[in-house]
């Protein structure tokens, strides 16, 4: 199995023993670059329109001919040369399919797409395999009567915990804080204002910045720790709240090891207030817009904590989420 991406996964793959080709002319974007809104989106349109990355599928193609070649969803230029050269070819959705059918497909990059001769809900039904990497319960497709054939296969968790089968509540309240690892203007904001709320309250408070904030432009208060990057599934056993920004796989990890979420979404082009809306339909969790203020953050944080159904509703779907098996049934779809 061999990878193709951006030069600055190379590290990743190759660590866990992966061959890895970096794209020649992947463009400018990249998901930590600091960058104006305008700059960011026309970066990204370019990225998953422009047809590069296909020449680039094509010429490792032809190196080492493949069995299936798995493209992601929205690289809709690497689609369209995959489905030119007639390749078998597997499109993997890592998010609600909801959100990729209406946000990317229905949005702005599907408009783009379509400007530059793309189709991508075409393109995803007429590949050999679409594969859906959420769990089916939290995923309201709106594509009745679309000839694009789903197969989910739950959450792919690489990150899971082994025993998580009974967690135990941690005597004092732990909130992991947590928002994207992908640069969006105004995060570090963001984050201060969820450390202003959680200032006074009798808990313990674990932040990863990750890559795209500074840990030095935040000012914590003493009950709470700042890293740049914690293994979430070493210390979700420990905690008891997800402070999050409502993206798939932080959200996804969280339900799985049981724990109820306050989301505040910060990309609003992209997942993050339709997962956000689903789980607080559910009632595993809260949402609220990441313009509130400290005093309405702290608010919803404490009614999540109280109530000890939100925890039970993410108990449920954590249960399902496990149950689903994600990384046995992705190997499964991905050898038919």
């Amino acid at each position: 199995m061999s990878f193709l991406g951006q030069e600055q996964q190379r590290a990743a793959f190759e660590r866990a023993g992966f061959d890895f080709a970096s794209y020649r002319k992947p463009g400018p974007w990249t998901a930590t670059g600091k960058r104006g809104a305008a700059s960011n989106a026309i970066g990204f349109l370019r990225l998953i329109t422009g047809r590069s990355l296909g020449r680039d599928l094509l010429a490792e193609v032809k190196k080492a001919p493949p069995d299936l070649v798995v493209i992601d969803c929205l690289l809709f230029g690497a689609l369209n040369s995959a489905a030119q050269a007639g390749l078998r070819r597997a499109v993997l959705v890592h998010s609600l399919y909801d959100a990729v059918d209406r946000k990317m497909a229905s949005g702005a990059p599907g408009a783009v797409a379509r400007m530059t001769g793309l189709r991508p809900r075409r393109l995803w039904a007429e590949a050999d395999l679409v594969i859906v990497a959420t769990l089916e319960e939290l995923d309201r497709p709106s594509h009745r009567g679309s000839t694009v054939k789903l197969n989910y296969t739950g959450p792919v968790l690489t990150e899971l915990a082994r025993d998580i089968a009974s967690p135990a509540v941690p005597p004092t309240p732990t909130i992991l804080v947590s928002l994207s690892t992908t640069y969006v203007a105004g995060q570090a904001q963001v984050l201060q204002k969820v450390l202003d709320a959680v200032r006074d309250l009798p808990v313990r408070v674990l932040v990863t910045t990750g890559p795209a904030v500074e840990p030095d432009e935040l000012q914590a208060p003493a009950n709470t720790a700042l890293h740049r990057y914690l293994p979430h599934a070493e210390v979700m056993p420990t905690v008891s709240l997800v402070v999050g920004h409502g993206g798939h796989s932080t959200t996804m990890l969280a339900l799985a090891h049981d724990l109820p979420l306050v989301i505040l979404p910060i990309n609003l082009m992209f997942d993050q207030v339709l997962i956000g809306r689903i789980i607080e339909e559910k009632g595993a969790g809260a949402m609220l817009p990441s313009s509130s203020p400290p005093a309405k953050i702290r608010a919803v944080i404490e009614q999540v904590l109280a109530d000890d159904a939100y925890r039970s509703e993410a108990e449920r779907l954590g249960k399902a989420i496990r149950a689903s098996r994600g990384r046995r049934r992705l190997r499964s779809c991905s050898s038919r």
